[in-house]
């Protein structure tokens, strides 16, 4: 893969990433659909483009992907969608980032990963950058928003490890939805007594499914094999930046000075983090 190809993909993955974001804010604040049927249309959609996509090419999604991979996902997933149920948006991005950077960033000091200390000031850069980013919008959480916030982040920082040592992404990726379908079904087979779907709902979950997850894991686990876990964790700071000026463009929002500088200070610290590490 050549620097632009990376680049590309990596931009599309984050674009995905924020895109999944809105949805399942949109889905679970503005529609009465509940967060175990969300996550269950949300995690089958995802899984059934996949199999389709291995089935023209002739592939066993089955065979690919782990059931630990698909339990990192579920939980990511399911914790995430009760969490943002009544979660203030900017505490919900502070826990949820922060806990995947720990996670990542320990995983990655753990096996011998380190930044230099240009990138370390590219780093903290980023998260100044996001604090300042969330900071008008912060609402102190419950202690169940945070912890249920706090599970998703250290669950998705486990998935997006477990992506750095798969040799087929799209198949890996088939298969952990795959399974992860199978958990989500499970789970709203046993909370059927609080049912309760809703057209825009269901069409937000199918969305955030079959594209903005499904097609934005597959490349997430692509580009994962190009960079250590410090940079990958580092690069999801830009997911909260693209989501606000997302509403900037699409919504109308004011563009504000705190978002200029919020925007330089994350960008310029995942370009100082990317440009001075080591590629893989």
């Amino acid at each position: 893969m050549n620097k632009f190809q990376f680049t590309a993909y990596t931009a599309l993955t984050m674009i995905a990433f924020s895109g999944n974001s809105m949805l399942c804010r949109m889905a679970l604040k503005e529609t009465n659909i509940d967060a175990t049927s969300y996550t269950s249309i949300r995690l089958i959609s995802g899984a059934v483009i996949l199999s389709i996509l291995m089935s023209r090419q002739r592939k066993n999604p089955l065979k690919q992907g782990t059931w630990h991979g698909a339990a990192a996902l579920f939980i990511y997933a399911i914790s995430l969608s009760f969490a943002y149920r009544s979660i203030n948006a900017g505490a919900g991005a502070l826990v949820l980032f922060g806990a995947v950077q720990l996670t990542m960033i320990l995983a990655g000091f753990i096996t011998g990963e380190r930044m230099r200390k240009i990138q370390v000031l590219g780093f903290v850069g980023a998260l100044v950058g996001l604090v300042l980013l969330v900071l008008p919008s912060v609402a102190a959480p419950s202690i169940l928003d945070s912890m249920l916030m706090l599970v998703s982040g250290i669950s998705w920082g486990v998935y997006s490890l477990f992506g750095r040592k798969q040799s087929d992404p799209i198949t890996a990726t088939a298969g952990n939805f795959l399974r992860a379908g199978l958990l989500t079904i499970i789970t709203s087979i046993l909370t059927l007594h609080w049912l309760q779907l809703d057209t825009m709902g269901i069409y937000y979950a199918v969305l955030s499914g079959a594209v903005t997850s499904g097609m934005g894991y597959v490349l997430w686990y692509l580009v994962l094999q190009h960079m250590s876990a410090i940079t990958a964790s580092t690069i999801q700071l830009s997911s909260p930046l693209l989501t606000t000026l997302g509403g900037v463009v699409i919504l109308g929002e004011a563009l504000t000075r705190n978002l200029l500088v919020a925007s330089l200070l994350i960008l310029g610290g995942i370009s100082l983090v990317l440009r001075y590490g080591k590629s893989r």
